[in-house]
């Protein structure tokens, strides 16, 4: 393993994050975060947006609101 350094770190931490790199290169910028703070906290704001997006997507909108939006649309489109 070799330091890959922060601009390939930072230039693949979508693909580190969802686990789409090869292994090498997954374990070089593994290594290479425990070592260098900055890229360290990137990797965390990454991750924490990742999750907070995933959570959002589970959320759903309420019946009301959807019979509120389709009502509109069908209303507009008969107009």
């Amino acid at each position: 393993m070799t330091d890959c350094g922060c601009e390939k770190a930072k230039a693949d931490l979508e693909e580190y994050l969802h686990h789409e790199l090869e292994r090498s290169e997954y374990a070089d910028i593994s290594e290479h975060l425990a070592h260098c703070a900055d890229c360290s906290d990137e990797v965390h704001v990454g991750r924490v947006l990742t999750d907070a997006v995933r959570r959002a997507c589970r959320d759903t909108a309420p019946e009301e609101l959807r019979v509120q939006v389709v009502t509109s649309l069908r209303l507009s489109i008969a107009h």
